[in-house]
């Protein structure tokens, strides 16, 4: 019982040291995405476009589609209609990778497995919008451009 008091107060003095130092560095958090819809100079997502090069081993591939409007939940995963084993083929996207179905034992499921369900976790749109912050990331000898 201690534990879960104390750490209960950890957790209420962490939120609120972030929510201080956010603030101290002029972040409003009133004003995301979600709260106050699209934000002024925000980049406009292409419909479709060609898949860019990966930068690094490993690296989650892009998505070279818009994904405004999919639903992932714990009931629905929109990327799975078209790249699910099921339906790859008549819809031409890439199948899922076989590492969607391995569990975190290395055991393989019939179904993506949960840690890999949430697609939207690793795989992100890709775009040519100019860093939020400065960035001197050169891509691995042999990726990217």
């Amino acid at each position: 019982m201690k534990n879960r008091v104390l750490f209960k107060w950890m957790a209420a003095l962490t939120l609120l040291i972030s929510g201080a130092l956010w603030a101290a560095n002029g972040v409003d958090l009133t004003q995301s995405p979600e709260v106050s819809g699209t934000p002024e100079g925000s980049v406009k997502m292409p419909k479709q476009q060609g898949r860019m090069a990966l930068n690094y081993v490993n690296q989650p591939p892009m998505i070279p589609h818009s994904v405004d409007g999919y639903q992932v939940s714990k009931n629905t995963n929109r990327c799975l209609q078209c790249h699910g084993v099921e339906h790859y083929r008549t819809t031409g996207a890439p199948r899922v990778s076989p590492t969607h179905f391995m569990d975190s034992d290395g055991k393989v499921l019939s179904n993506v497995a949960p840690r890999r369900y949430f697609c939207l976790q690793c795989h992100v749109p890709q775009t040519d919008a100019a860093p939020i912050v400065e960035n001197t990331f050169t891509p691995s000898k042999g990726f990217g451009n």
